[in-house]
């Protein structure tokens, strides 16, 4: 079967606060011929590892790689790819993985109100401005 997951089940996987789920949700990801984990799914399982779990960014990453390096899983491996790096530098998943998603569809420049995803976003060489730089 090819499945396509649900933050929850990647984040019973990692935090198992209800074991049988968490069992259940790895035999599921084991036997699947193909698990789909859309990036919206891999932003919010970031969120709620770190705001709900409080589980470290460094932690949080390594989980990425484990859902993610599975042969039988399907993500955007260069959005992903540069969730990671952003995470990693101390910003959000969700903005690499947006800014590379963005990227990869047209867009040119990331463009938000966060001065941390855009230093950190710049200083990894994506053309990044606050919304107060463009005129």
């Amino acid at each position: 079967m090819r499945i396509t997951v649900d933050t929850n089940i990647l984040v019973r996987i990692v935090v198992r606060d209800d074991v049988s789920q968490a069992d259940r949700a790895l035999e599921l990801l084991e036997a699947a011929e193909t698990v789909v984990i859309p990036l919206p799914c891999l932003c919010e399982f970031a969120w709620v590892l770190l705001a709900t779990y409080a589980i470290p960014p460094n932690k949080v990453a390594w989980s990425i790689r484990m859902v993610c390096d599975r042969a039988n899983v399907s993500v955007d491996d260069a959005a992903v790819a540069a969730g990671l790096v952003l995470l990693e530098a101390g910003g959000d998943f969700a903005d690499g993985a947006i800014a590379l998603a963005g990227a990869s569809m047209g867009g040119e420049t990331f463009v938000s109100f966060d001065r941390k995803a855009v230093s950190l976003l710049a200083r990894s060489g994506i053309d990044a401005r606050l919304v107060d730089a463009i005129r």
